[in-house]
């Protein structure tokens, strides 16, 4: 799946912003996951490590553009890579 050109959402920002996640980490991590799932039916989460930190980056895949809906880093990388 190719999703360079997706768009961030205003809720997506909102997050990364309180997150203190950077928009090129969001970018990257779709671009060249270590794991792609689906969430639900037309959503896929991307997964990455930035740093110590697993980050999730949930898409709308089913848009044209894909849209990055939310976005978040978690410690808990066991819980998320079984």
């Amino acid at each position: 799946m190719d999703f360079q050109g997706a768009v961030i959402t205003e809720h997506a920002a909102e997050r990364m912003a309180r997150r203190q996640v950077s928009e090129a980490d969001v970018r990257r991590v779709p671009a060249t996951p270590d794991v792609v799932a689906s969430a639900r039916p037309g959503r896929v989460v991307a997964h990455g490590m930035t740093g110590t930190y697993l980050l999730r980056v949930f898409v709308d895949a089913d848009r044209v553009p894909a849209e990055v809906v939310t976005v978040y880093r978690t410690s808990k990388i066991d819980r998320y890579r079984s």
